[in-house]
């Protein structure tokens, strides 16, 4: 296993405003094996979505480097999906087209429109929508849309999947519900992930790797616990294991001892 599939070394981040320059991030320091799955957790304003948007490609660090498979993330690939908490799906195409756009996107050159429609049902199919294809979003839950835009995001075959806060806006059930779909999909296709929440059994539940942020400005990462809990996973069991409640006792002690500040201030 690449020990150091995503690399980041050193890296700042600094906004310019009108009241002069902002730290929003310093001296970010974190590599992600292929295959794992970690969570980015802290407080809002810590920064932890400005990071993904880094690894994404969305945004350049003021300083510092990030590497994939061992090459400089220079800009958006689609070998790096993003789900972000709005869906962002168009909604005048049906979930099929949705999908398909991304599809058409990164493989029209290389494959016949049959294996694009293929690789669309598959996608669909592999989040449990098959029979919602021809559906607009209208049409659809907010956690069916979600689906589609994890869909859309799967059906690239990204080798990093990049999730921000993917599942803040849906009720707890849903939420609850899509989680352990998720826990499915990434054995399933192997992925890489990183994924922001602010929700800590979420953070336990899915990772392999938890990063812990300081409060913002000029957040940092503050610790790095491993999650070393058998997969598959199952919440229920999860519930009263002693390890479980363990690693999550750590990353509340983390956010609201160590961290507290920030909650005192709002």
């Amino acid at each position: 296993m690449n020990t150091k599939y995503i690399d980041i070394q050193t890296v700042e981040q600094t906004f310019k405003t009108r009241k002069g320059n902002f730290p929003a991030l310093r001296d970010i320091n974190l590599s992600v094996a292929k295959g794992e799955f970690v969570a980015l957790i802290g407080h809002s304003g810590c920064g932890k979505s400005t990071l993904l948007n880094l690894i994404a490609g969305l945004t350049t660090p003021t300083s510092g480097v990030l590497l994939c498979a061992d090459r400089e993330i220079a800009g958006p690939g689609p070998e790096r999906a993003v789900v972000f908490q709005n869906h962002s799906l168009l909604p005048w195409l049906t979930c099929f087209e949705n999908v398909f756009l991304a599809v058409e996107r990164v493989f029209c050159a290389t494959e016949s429109k049959a294996h694009l429609k293929q690789r669309t049902e598959d996608a669909l199919a592999l989040v449990g929508l098959s029979a919602a294809a021809q559906k607009r979003p209208g049409e659809i839950s907010g956690g069916m849309k979600q689906r589609v835009g994890i869909a859309r995001a799967l059906s690239m075959e990204p080798k990093v999947l990049l999730m921000d806060e993917p599942f803040g806006a849906l009720d707890a059930l849903t939420r609850a519900k899509l989680q352990d779909e998720l826990l499915e999909i990434v054995t399933q296709t192997h992925a890489t992930v990183v994924m922001v929440t602010h929700d800590v059994d979420e953070a336990v539940l899915l990772s392999d790797k938890i990063v812990m942020m300081t409060n913002g400005p000029a957040a940092t990462i503050g610790e790095v616990l491993s999650v070393d809990l058998p997969r598959p996973r199952r919440r229920v069991a999860l519930a009263d294991d002693p390890q479980y409640q363990r690693y999550r006792k750590a990353v509340i002690d983390f956010l609201y001892t160590r961290q507290a500040h920030v909650e005192k201030m709002l």
